[in-house]
């Protein structure tokens, strides 16, 4: 997320490229550069059934290009503030949706550190002023960004991140090259300067195969609650960044923001008692937090058997030299 937060100094290299093409080329560099290391692990390709190509589908049409569709119309109703802070709303919308898809018990103390991230978020963002439309257009792009996450975690089981982030984006460069072509028309793609080319570098490199398979890797890990937390390192990305090539040094607001975002990742990330200790202390919200992180390690288990076993029956010539998750 701290390099996802770092794009906003990169954007304005390539911001006078045409949009959905610019974005088009950023994701299939991306989906090469990580199907080239999928190849590297000796991850073959996997068929997904008919209800997987549904979920790929989904997750590339919300997480990647209606999330850029929302965003952009957000902001001709509502100040560029307002929308990131919408949007930096992920991480409660994560601490109750995660679990609820994996039926266990909400963590109280998770939605509670979601909360103060989000304030932080907002501290560091700011507020601004927008209409009707440019909340609820914001509220889509929060939608689609918490569907980024939760469309995966089903997916993450048999085919990894690797495969997951290379698949997700594959899929997305064409739905926004036919939606350029829709609205941009003529002017679809064109020959990039040198700057907008080592923009597009970065963004396909970084920002996106990056960022994908840190995020990917994270998520059976942490659980989606958890692993949203560090939503509030979007906005701690772009201050660092910004600070580091000079564009001005953050402001009094935005280092409290940074502060109050560190406090909630603190609380939310803090051990959980296990389930003898949280006996001793009799607090049932901390027993289910013990539920939730054997429920993880559960589940990687089950992610690293099931992948294994798919890849030695579907992988053909290429052999998983090394989990990819």
């Amino acid at each position: 997320m701290f390099l996802v937060g770092t794009l906003a100094a990169v954007s304005g290299v390539v911001n006078t490229y045409p949009l959905f093409g610019g974005q088009a080329i950023r994701y299939v560099l991306s989906a090469v550069v990580l199907l080239g290391v999928a190849r590297i692990y000796g991850l073959g390709f996997l068929r997904p059934s008919a209800t997987e190509v549904v979920l790929f589908s989904a997750l590339a049409a919300t997480g990647l290009v209606l999330f850029n569709v929302f965003v952009i119309h957000a902001t001709r109703h509502a100040g560029p503030a307002t929308v990131g802070t919408v949007i930096g709303a992920v991480p409660i919308v994560l601490a109750i949706a995660g679990p609820a898809l994996n039926r266990r018990r909400l963590s109280r103390r998770v939605l509670f550190a979601a909360m103060i991230v989000v304030a932080g978020t907002a501290l560091t963002s700011g507020l601004g002023t927008a209409d009707a439309a440019g909340v609820l257009l914001s509220i889509g792009a929060l939608v689609c960004e918490a569907c980024f996450t939760l469309l995966a975690l089903p997916l993450l089981i048999r085919y990894g991140p690797i495969r997951v982030s290379a698949y997700t984006a594959a899929l997305a460069a064409p739905m926004l090259l036919a939606l350029g072509a829709v609205t941009d028309r003529g002017g679809l793609l064109r020959t990039p300067s040198a700057a907008e080319a080592g923009g597009f570098v970065y963004l396909a490199v970084v920002v996106g195969a990056g960022a994908f398979l840190l995020w990917y890797g994270a998520l059976p890990r942490l659980g989606a609650d958890r692993a949203g937390l560090f939503a509030g390192m979007v906005p701690i990305g772009a201050i660092v960044t910004g600070t580091a090539l000079g564009l001005g040094a953050p402001s009094g607001g935005e280092l409290l923001g940074v502060l109050v975002v560190v406090a909630g990742l603190l609380i939310g990330l803090a051990p959980s008692l296990t389930p003898r200790q949280a006996q001793t202390h009799d607090t049932g919200h901390d027993q289910g937090d013990a539920g939730e992180a054997g429920e993880r390690d559960g589940f990687v288990e089950q992610e690293h058997a099931e992948r294994d076993d798919t890849d030695r029956a579907q992988a053909g010539p290429y052999r998983v030299c090394r989990a990819d998750g």
